[in-house]
């Protein structure tokens, strides 16, 4: 029976389904930014919509806040149930988003107590615009609580794999975070109602996550039975997740304050704008990760091999995908940049361009390892890669910069993504029951690479052409053949759709 459980929860459409459902919710924001923020833009003016910049970086990075417990409640929510022990569920799920409430407030406190040395020191912002910030920033400060018990609402959901539910409320939202201070402008050009808006929204969504859960675990109902003695493992799992998310995001964005100080601050442009581009390709491993993390999490309590066959197709499908986009990205990379911005862009970031790409179909791949060693219970693993890594990546990037300017930085950024995807895999294959078809995975990813590096070398637009329509129809004819097993390619032919890389729920 637990195994059939398993089956429903990592069943290949549900997780298909659920993966798609989060790359539109992530997607459907991204949309919603390119329209509406050259409005709002005009309407505050550039001071203005410099301060409501800070506020959308604000909301996004206030999950730091949660140490992790949002994710933890996700891995051991799907734990007890694939076991068959949802009666322990209310007592987990109301100690963390009790303890979740109580660092939420802590939060808050941090940001409105010291709201004046900020504004007048650290951000220096005009004293005709301090008191709106002011303002602004304690209306900002009284939604944390709910934003923050809004990520374990919201584990609880996806240790479901409510996908489909947690995406139709993240639709709404992503797209009123960017969309609601257009409402605002007809009546006011103040900060103050345009991030009260924000608040509104987070509040909202708050709301409708709580009617959420309370459907899908009707044992919450009973009203708040927190248990001191689930603090500890809710506390180990979630800080050590905090670390990764604290020490990633730092080498991810670090590099550009570097480049400003060791190059110019017009070099930042060249390799900010090939990064912002290139990294959107990021969604859909990003998406698959976020389904298998419960998936694995399930999977693992009473059917390990069946989590080494998701981890598998998950790889392969992000493989799959990202392929053909990374290489016609570095073969094409000249001629893409210069339509879109110009010469000088060509000729200042096309090899950050084509670095960034690799780095980013390298940095996909370990998404589906990452999220495997995070769902069996082991973010200390992530957490000590991470706080290992981060001071030789930094004595890397400030090296090749020196050496090679903002390519330096791309090829640092490779580098590291490449260590990463490499010990990931390596663990990744400790940590779940090897299947006979893993031997496809170094073989076709170093095939990949090689073939990345031939499509930059080419330079005459013709034989680019030739190159790419050549390289692409034996990467199909070799995937279809040496990279699908004949039970993927029999699945891939019927239903000729993501779903039959995912393994079938068996009744």
């Amino acid at each position: 029976m637990t195994q059939g459980l398993v089956a429903e929860l990592t069943g290949g459409r549900a997780l298909a389904r659920s993966a798609l459902w989060n790359i539109v919710g992530q997607g459907a924001p991204l949309i919603a930014a390119l329209i509406t923020i050259p409005v709002v833009l005009r309407g505050l003016g550039t001071e203005r919509f410099g301060a409501l910049s800070l506020a959308w970086l604000l909301i996004g990075y206030f999950s730091v806040f949660d140490l992790g417990l949002g994710r933890a409640l996700t891995m051991l929510v799907a734990e007890k149930l694939a076991a068959r022990r949802e009666e322990e569920i209310p007592a987990l799920t109301w100690t963390a988003l009790l303890l979740m409430l109580g660092l939420g407030v802590a939060g808050a406190l941090l940001i409105a107590w010291p709201s004046d040395w900020l504004l007048s020191r650290a951000l220096n912002v005009s004293p005709s615009l301090r008191d709106e910030m002011r303002m602004a920033l304690r209306v900002l400060a009284a939604c944390l609580p709910f934003v923050i018990t809004t990520a374990g609402l919201r584990g609880l959901l996806e240790a479901r794999q409510m996908f489909a539910a947690v995406n139709a409320v993240r639709i709404p939202m992503g797209v009123l975070t960017f969309a609601g201070p257009t409402l605002v402008l007809p009546f006011s050009r103040s900060l103050v109602p345009v991030v009260a808006v924000l608040a509104l929204v987070r509040l909202a969504t708050w709301a409708v996550h709580v009617a959420l859960c309370l459907h899908a675990f009707p044992g919450l109902r009973g009203g708040p039975r927190p248990r001191a003695a689930l603090l500890a493992p809710l506390l180990r799992l979630g800080g050590w997740m905090t670390v990764t998310n604290v020490v990633g995001p730092l080498m991810v964005y670090l590099d550009r304050f570097l480049i400003a100080g060791l190059v110019t601050l017009s070099a930042v442009a060249y390799y900010a704008t090939p990064y912002e581009i290139v990294t959107k390709l990021l969604l859909v491993p990003t998406a698959v990760a976020q389904v298998l993390f419960p998936a694995f999490s399930a999977s693992i309590v009473a059917d390990r091999p069946r989590t080494a066959l998701l981890f598998d197709r998950g790889l392969k499908s992000v493989f799959l995908v990202l392929f053909p986009a990374t290489l016609v990205l570095v073969t094409l990379a000249p001629e893409l940049l210069r339509l879109w911005l110009g010469r000088e862009f060509a000729i200042e970031s096309s090899g950050v361009l084509r670095w960034l790409a690799v780095g980013v179909f390298i940095n996909g791949l370990a998404q589906v390892p990452f999220a495997l060693v995070q769902g069996v219970g082991r973010p200390d693993y992530t957490a000590g890669l991470h706080l290992l890594e981060l001071p030789f990546y930094l004595v890397a990037v400030w090296w090749l910069i020196h050496a090679r300017g903002v390519e330096g930085a791309a090829i640092a950024w490779t580098a590291r993504a490449g260590v990463d995807a490499v010990v990931l895999l390596g663990a990744a294959g400790r940590m779940v029951v090897p299947l006979p078809s893993a031997r496809w995975r170094l073989a076709a990813i170093a095939t990949a690479l090689a073939i990345c590096g031939l499509g930059a070398l080419v330079d005459d637009p013709l034989a680019k052409g030739l190159f790419l329509t050549l390289a692409l129809a034996a990467f199909v004819a070799l995937a279809w053949t040496l990279v699908l097993t004949a039970e993927e390619r029999h699945l891939a032919w019927r239903h000729l759709a993501p779903a039959a890389l995912l393994p079938r729920a068996r009744p």
